[in-house]
Protein backbone atom coordinates (compact mmCIF):
# COMPACT_ATOMS: atom_id res chain seq x y z
CA UNK A 1 0.00 0.00 0.00
CA UNK A 2 1.54 3.45 -0.99
CA UNK A 3 2.48 5.57 2.02
CA UNK A 4 3.10 9.34 0.89
CA UNK A 5 4.35 11.81 -1.46
CA UNK A 6 6.88 14.72 -0.90
CA UNK A 7 8.96 17.20 -2.86
CA UNK A 8 12.25 15.52 -2.67
CA UNK A 9 15.18 18.33 -0.99
CA UNK A 10 19.02 17.79 -1.42
CA UNK A 11 19.24 15.71 1.15
CA UNK A 12 17.02 13.25 -0.41
CA UNK A 13 19.45 13.16 -3.49
CA UNK A 14 21.15 9.86 -2.95
CA UNK A 15 17.45 8.56 -2.24
CA UNK A 16 16.51 9.38 -5.23
CA UNK A 17 19.16 8.07 -6.89
CA UNK A 18 19.37 4.78 -5.60
CA UNK A 19 15.35 4.45 -6.05
CA UNK A 20 15.82 5.33 -9.50
CA UNK A 21 18.75 3.34 -10.26
CA UNK A 22 16.86 0.10 -8.99
CA UNK A 23 13.74 0.85 -11.14
CA UNK A 24 16.12 1.65 -14.48
CA UNK A 25 18.66 -1.06 -13.67
CA UNK A 26 17.18 -3.81 -16.49
CA UNK A 27 15.29 -0.74 -18.93
CA UNK A 28 16.09 -1.52 -22.32
CA UNK A 29 17.68 2.15 -22.74
CA UNK A 30 20.11 1.97 -19.86
CA UNK A 31 20.98 -1.76 -21.10
CA UNK A 32 21.72 -0.41 -24.38
CA UNK A 33 24.08 2.30 -22.91
CA UNK A 34 25.71 -0.03 -20.23
CA UNK A 35 25.41 -3.18 -21.39
CA UNK A 36 27.81 -4.92 -18.49
CA UNK A 37 25.61 -5.13 -15.44
CA UNK A 38 28.21 -4.14 -12.67
CA UNK A 39 29.13 -1.10 -14.39
CA UNK A 40 25.39 -0.21 -15.02
CA UNK A 41 25.09 -0.90 -11.65
CA UNK A 42 28.06 1.42 -10.45
CA UNK A 43 26.96 4.33 -13.31
CA UNK A 44 23.14 4.57 -13.48
CA UNK A 45 23.26 6.15 -9.84
CA UNK A 46 25.59 8.49 -10.19
CA UNK A 47 23.89 9.70 -13.17
CA UNK A 48 20.44 10.12 -11.27
CA UNK A 49 22.07 11.77 -8.45
CA UNK A 50 24.34 14.20 -10.72
CA UNK A 51 20.50 14.99 -12.83
CA UNK A 52 18.26 15.08 -9.49
CA UNK A 53 21.10 17.42 -7.53
CA UNK A 54 22.11 19.62 -10.49
CA UNK A 55 18.84 20.13 -12.65
CA UNK A 56 15.20 18.51 -10.76
CA UNK A 57 16.01 19.49 -7.24
CA UNK A 58 16.35 23.12 -8.03
CA UNK A 59 13.40 23.18 -10.00
CA UNK A 60 11.16 21.76 -6.95
CA UNK A 61 10.86 19.28 -9.30
CA UNK A 62 11.49 16.08 -7.70
CA UNK A 63 8.99 14.11 -5.78
CA UNK A 64 9.94 10.89 -3.74
CA UNK A 65 7.24 8.26 -2.64
CA UNK A 66 7.50 6.27 0.56
CA UNK A 67 6.31 3.15 1.89
CA UNK A 68 4.31 3.57 5.28
CA UNK A 69 7.81 3.09 7.35
CA UNK A 70 9.38 5.68 5.45
CA UNK A 71 11.49 3.39 2.86
CA UNK A 72 12.13 5.14 -0.30
CA UNK A 73 10.10 3.23 -3.03
CA UNK A 74 9.47 5.67 -5.85
CA UNK A 75 10.68 8.73 -7.31
CA UNK A 76 9.91 10.82 -10.38
CA UNK A 77 11.31 13.63 -11.93
CA UNK A 78 9.93 16.72 -13.54
CA UNK A 79 10.34 19.86 -15.28
CA UNK A 80 7.97 22.79 -15.45
CA UNK A 81 7.33 24.54 -18.53
CA UNK A 82 10.20 26.36 -20.56
CA UNK A 83 12.70 24.82 -18.09
CA UNK A 84 13.77 21.30 -19.59
CA UNK A 85 16.46 22.50 -21.27
CA UNK A 86 19.60 22.36 -19.55
CA UNK A 87 21.79 25.89 -19.01
CA UNK A 88 25.46 25.95 -20.27
CA UNK A 89 25.95 26.35 -16.43
CA UNK A 90 24.32 23.16 -15.21
CA UNK A 91 26.07 21.48 -17.65
CA UNK A 92 29.19 22.35 -16.97
CA UNK A 93 28.65 21.20 -13.18
CA UNK A 94 26.92 18.05 -14.76
CA UNK A 95 29.73 16.88 -17.19
CA UNK A 96 31.95 15.14 -14.46
CA UNK A 97 29.32 13.64 -12.97
CA UNK A 98 28.31 12.18 -16.12
CA UNK A 99 31.69 10.97 -17.74
CA UNK A 100 32.03 9.30 -14.08
CA UNK A 101 28.66 7.35 -14.76
CA UNK A 102 28.69 6.59 -18.08
CA UNK A 103 32.83 6.40 -19.10
CA UNK A 104 33.67 5.05 -22.34
CA UNK A 105 29.97 5.54 -23.37
CA UNK A 106 29.76 9.26 -22.51
CA UNK A 107 29.26 9.97 -26.15
CA UNK A 108 26.40 7.74 -26.69
CA UNK A 109 25.03 9.13 -23.57
CA UNK A 110 25.49 12.66 -25.53
CA UNK A 111 24.12 11.42 -28.55
CA UNK A 112 20.95 10.17 -27.37
CA UNK A 113 20.17 13.07 -25.33
CA UNK A 114 20.85 15.12 -28.52
CA UNK A 115 18.16 12.81 -30.33
CA UNK A 116 16.01 13.38 -27.47
CA UNK A 117 16.03 17.06 -28.11
CA UNK A 118 15.54 16.97 -31.62
CA UNK A 119 12.19 15.20 -30.63
CA UNK A 120 10.86 17.24 -28.08
CA UNK A 121 7.85 19.23 -28.32
CA UNK A 122 8.22 22.93 -28.55
CA UNK A 123 5.02 24.19 -26.90
CA UNK A 124 5.29 25.01 -23.20
CA UNK A 125 4.53 21.66 -21.06
CA UNK A 126 5.51 19.84 -18.07
CA UNK A 127 8.12 16.95 -18.86
CA UNK A 128 8.06 13.89 -17.12
CA UNK A 129 11.63 12.90 -17.61
CA UNK A 130 11.66 10.42 -15.28
CA UNK A 131 9.65 8.29 -12.60
CA UNK A 132 10.46 4.51 -11.37
CA UNK A 133 9.50 2.41 -8.28
CA UNK A 134 12.20 -0.14 -6.95
CA UNK A 135 11.47 -3.64 -8.05
CA UNK A 136 9.90 -4.84 -4.47
CA UNK A 137 7.64 -1.67 -4.42
CA UNK A 138 5.63 -2.27 -7.39
CA UNK A 139 2.37 -3.01 -7.38
CA UNK A 140 1.99 -1.34 -4.41
CA UNK A 141 0.65 2.25 -6.36
CA UNK A 142 3.42 4.36 -5.27
CA UNK A 143 3.93 5.04 -9.37
CA UNK A 144 -0.14 6.26 -9.26
CA UNK A 145 0.52 8.38 -6.30
CA UNK A 146 3.33 10.00 -7.82
CA UNK A 147 1.97 10.24 -11.19
CA UNK A 148 -1.35 12.07 -9.94
CA UNK A 149 0.95 14.30 -6.83
CA UNK A 150 2.11 16.18 -10.13
CA UNK A 151 -0.46 15.46 -12.86
CA UNK A 152 -2.98 17.43 -10.09
CA UNK A 153 -1.12 20.55 -10.57
CA UNK A 154 -0.30 20.16 -14.38
CA UNK A 155 -4.38 20.50 -14.62
CA UNK A 156 -4.68 23.07 -12.00
CA UNK A 157 -2.97 25.48 -13.95
CA UNK A 158 -3.94 24.01 -17.43
CA UNK A 159 -0.83 22.29 -18.64
CA UNK A 160 0.05 19.81 -21.47
CA UNK A 161 2.49 16.98 -19.68
CA UNK A 162 5.26 15.07 -22.10
CA UNK A 163 7.37 12.05 -21.21
CA UNK A 164 9.41 9.35 -23.52
CA UNK A 165 8.52 5.81 -22.75
CA UNK A 166 11.58 3.51 -22.84
CA UNK A 167 10.11 0.50 -22.47
CA UNK A 168 7.19 -0.68 -24.79
CA UNK A 169 5.28 -2.46 -21.22
CA UNK A 170 4.55 1.01 -19.45
CA UNK A 171 2.72 2.52 -22.42
CA UNK A 172 -0.63 1.31 -21.58
CA UNK A 173 -0.09 2.61 -17.89
CA UNK A 174 0.85 6.31 -18.87
CA UNK A 175 -2.38 5.54 -21.21
CA UNK A 176 -4.40 5.37 -17.98
CA UNK A 177 -3.26 8.80 -17.30
CA UNK A 178 -3.85 10.38 -20.23
CA UNK A 179 -0.94 10.21 -22.29
CA UNK A 180 -1.05 9.26 -26.24
CA UNK A 181 2.29 7.86 -28.49
CA UNK A 182 2.94 10.53 -30.70
CA UNK A 183 5.67 8.52 -32.94
CA UNK A 184 8.84 6.26 -31.93
CA UNK A 185 12.18 7.69 -31.73
CA UNK A 186 15.02 5.01 -32.94
CA UNK A 187 18.29 5.24 -30.94
CA UNK A 188 20.64 4.20 -33.63
CA UNK A 189 21.74 0.88 -32.90
CA UNK A 190 19.80 0.43 -30.04
CA UNK A 191 16.39 0.45 -28.70
CA UNK A 192 13.11 2.85 -29.35
CA UNK A 193 11.73 5.48 -27.53
CA UNK A 194 8.15 6.10 -27.72
CA UNK A 195 7.22 9.90 -26.95
CA UNK A 196 3.84 10.33 -25.37
CA UNK A 197 1.76 13.95 -25.13
CA UNK A 198 -0.99 14.76 -22.72
CA UNK A 199 -2.89 17.69 -23.62
CA UNK A 200 -4.06 20.17 -21.27
CA UNK A 201 -6.83 19.36 -19.24
CA UNK A 202 -8.40 21.71 -16.39
CA UNK A 203 -9.27 19.92 -12.50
Amino acid sequence: MAGTVREATRADVRAVAATLAAAFQDDPVTCWLLPDPRRRAAGIPRFFAAVARHVYVPLGGAELAADPDGTAAGAALWAPPDRWQTSPGTDLRLAPSLIRAFGRRSRAGGELSDLMKQHHPTEPHWYLSMIGTTPQARGGGHGQALLRSRLDRVDAVGSPAYLESSNPDNIGYYERFGFTVTGEIQIPGGPKLWPMWRPATTA
